[in-house]
Order: structure tokens, then C-alpha cells, then sequence
């Protein structure tokens, strides 16, 4: 994959989960603050949890850091997957922002 290539793949799954805050914000209980600098989201929710989600453009990856670790993601030509075999990005994001909050939070790819 060129640099090209991921900036166009990483930017969509950014803006996908800006979607899914302002979709959860608006019609769950959720309150949820996205704040994107540059390739950096920081989710923080209402009992002050984070979740940080960063390019790393020179590895072509995108990392994940919630309370229950870090994780590495790249783009396989369809999803983003676990350098290290633990699932998919957007799973991975729904399970530790339900685990973090108590709320059933869904997070999809869906632009």
C-alpha cells in the first residue's frame, strides 16, 4: 500500500468514528467528546475514560489505547485488523467503549 493509499483508508475509518460519536450522542444515552487533532481522535466519556485512536503513517498503521491495552491495526484491503490477531477496529473499539462506560455503544464502519 503507497502513503497515498493509507491516508485515503485511515482518513475514512477517522471519519467514521466521528460519525459514530455524533450518531451515539445524538440517540443513545451516550455523552461522548471527540476531539480530532491532525491523525488523533481522543474519545473521553462521561466518567472520564479515554480512548485514543492515532495514525502511525510511517508503519502504514492505526493504533488503539483504551484501559485494557494498546493495539496496532492495518488496512487488509477490506478491514482493519490486529496486527497481533485480536479482531477487527471497529470491534475492538465497541467492546472497550461499552467495557469503559457500562453503555451498549456500537461502532461501525459505516460512513
Amino acid at each position: 500500500m503507497t502513503d497515498l493509499e493509507f491516508l485515503d483508508h485511515a482518513e475514512q475509518l477517522l471519519k467514521a468514528v466521528e460519525l459514530a460519536c455524533d450518531d451515539l450522542n445524538d440517540n443513545s444515552d451516550a455523552d461522548i467528546d471527540n476531539q480530532r487533532v491532525g491523525g488523533m481522535i481522543t474519545l473521553v466519556f462521561s466518567n472520564r475514560s479515554q480512548i485514543i485512536i492515532n495514525l502511525q503513517k510511517p508503519l502504514h498503521e492505526v493504533w488503539l489505547a483504551a484501559k485494557s491495552g494498546g493495539y496496532h491495526f492495518r488496512f487488509d484491503g477490506a478491514k482493519w485488523m490486529d496486527t497481533k490477531g485480536q479482531g477487527e477496529f471497529f470491534e475492538r473499539l465497541t467492546q472497550d467503549a461499552c467495557g469503559q462506560t457500562g453503555l451498549d455503544l456500537r461502532f461501525t464502519s459505516k460512513i
